[in-house]
């Protein structure tokens, strides 16, 4: 399975499986890289991948994925909590924060509350795929959540274009009735 590349498959494993799921997914569909406590969901919509390397390691590989498709684009949530949490209480989220910081790919991060980033992400899940990568970091509020745009269509094109129909209705309803 992993060929030429050095890798034995047990290190290979999580990695193909997630070119596979994301090659899967679509706008609306979440990923989440995920710390060691992060809650197992039951419902039939979430997807879990477990994976034996940190989490920034994990988001650079998710991301590098993602930058190779032109279908999706993620759009990054970090929790808000863990810009204070401090190194005395969890030692290493110093490091962690540091070594987060280049693999997010100078990708735009966008931090809430984490009970926010839950409630997002279980309401999702109830229509849409989300797939979580459950990896062995442990420390607290370092899960990163990504929410899956369209890769080639932003929301300034959707502006224009809604402008533009909402013109062209309003053209329609001006015209005299002959």
């Amino acid at each position: 399975m992993a060929g030429g590349c050095g890798m034995v498959p047990e290190q290979r494993g999580w990695r193909d499986e997630l070119a596979m799921r994301t090659s899967q997914l679509g706008y609306r569909n979440w990923i989440v890289i995920a710390e060691a406590s992060f809650p197992a969901h039951s419902r039939s919509g979430v997807r879990q991948i477990t994976a034996d390397a940190e989490i920034p390691e994990v988001v650079d590989e998710v991301l590098r994925t993602l930058e190779r498709t032109e279908h999706v684009t993620p759009r990054i949530y970090v929790a808000r909590e863990m810009r204070s949490v401090e190194n005395d209480y969890a030692p290493g989220i110093e490091d962690f924060r540091k070594r987060l910081q280049p693999a997010m790919h100078a990708h735009e991060t966008t931090e809430l509350e984490q009970q926010s980033l839950m409630t997002l992400m279980e309401d999702s899940n109830k229509t849409f795929e989300v797939l979580v990568i459950r990896t062995p970091t442990a420390l607290p509020y370092t899960s990163v959540f990504m929410e899956l745009q369209p890769g080639y269509w932003n929301a300034d094109s959707e502006s224009a274009l809604r402008e533009k129909l909402e013109r062209q209705r309003m053209e329609k309803l001006a015209r005299p009735i002959p």
